[in-house]
């Protein structure tokens, strides 16, 4: 469904949740236009959520809502970045990237870059533990995937000896006023050699070139699982938890009993950490051996 220019998704099966997609990379300046049109539309959906950029954190509605957090990092300058910013062990990183022969620098998409990802996809069928959603991808899947967003996207690409180990897909929202890391990944043979924090230089340095004022990266922490290491990973490299109105809007008799009795929110989000703890370790090691000589992926 497209509703002002932007196409709606939805998710969920017994409570609908319409939602816009790209959320975080574009916003919409008039809501209660795009809700008249969902509502006329007749489309199967119960509920709608959006949010406010991570600039604005003051709740500018009147709709229900829930706050959300989002890992959001305010852009001046590379050198304040790299002085006043980060964890010394990070400053020691991208100087490590630098010093044994990585270089980070912006990219075209083309079909190079296009085979480059492909190649750290397919590197390990596990990543964090878990099943690695991309492994296996050919080619032209790939190229549809980083195909979105295209006049809006900045390429990076970590390289080492001229072959590429890591990327990141930068994606600005519409007045270029905050910048997403839509995809980050690098190559785990390379590690050592710190492509993730040149990756993440670089990102801080094409936003500071064009005067985008914040730099964002997905959730800060997801449901009950505040302290892990990819949060540890932001918060080292600069990233502020940042809390935002998530807007939740009944269009429905069922949104609004969804909305009443808390459905709205996801099995996975009501499952006390200890168990969902439990339940990773397991994952992990069940992972581990199946595809044995990839631990620690």
């Amino acid at each position: 469904m497209e509703v002002c220019g932007k196409e709606i998704r939805t998710r969920g099966g017994l409570i609908r949740i319409a939602f816009l997609d790209g959320e975080g990379y574009q916003f919409l300046e008039d809501p209660e236009v795009a809700l008249g049109a969902i509502r006329a539309s007749k489309s199967p959906v119960d509920l709608f959520t959006f949010i406010q950029k991570i600039s604005d954190t003051v709740p500018r509605y009147g709709y229900p809502l829930d706050w959300d957090n989002m890992a959001g990092l305010p852009v001046s300058t590379f050198e304040h970045w790299m002085t006043h910013q980060i964890d010394f062990k990070v400053r020691n990183k991208v100087r490590k990237a630098t010093k044994t022969g990585v270089v980070a620098r912006e990219v075209p998409f083309d079909d190079a870059l296009v085979r480059g990802i492909h190649a750290v996809y397919n590197e390990s069928p596990i990543r964090q533990g878990k099943r690695f959603w991309h492994y296996g991808k050919d080619l032209e899947a790939v190229r549809r995937i980083k195909a979105t967003f295209l006049e809006r996207s900045i390429f990076i690409g970590a390289f080492f000896e001229d072959r590429l180990i890591g990327f990141v897909k930068l994606v600005a929202n519409e007045d270029w006023t905050q910048a997403g890391l839509m995809h980050i990944l690098s190559m785990i043979q390379h590690r050592d050699r710190a492509p993730t924090n040149a990756l993440i230089a670089q990102a801080v340095r094409s936003c500071a070139d064009r005067g985008i004022p914040y730099l964002w990266y997905a959730n800060f922490s997801y449901g009950k699982k505040q302290r892990d290491s990819l949060a540890d990973f932001k918060r080292y490299n600069g990233f502020q938890r940042i809390e935002l109105p998530r807007y939740y809007v009944p269009l429905t008799a069922a949104g609004r009993i969804a909305l009443r009795l808390d459905l709205h929110h996801s099995i996975a989000d009501r499952i006390p950490e200890p168990v969902a703890a439990t339940y990773r370790r397991i994952r992990s090691l069940w992972y581990t051996k199946r595809f044995p000589g990839f631990e620690g992926a």
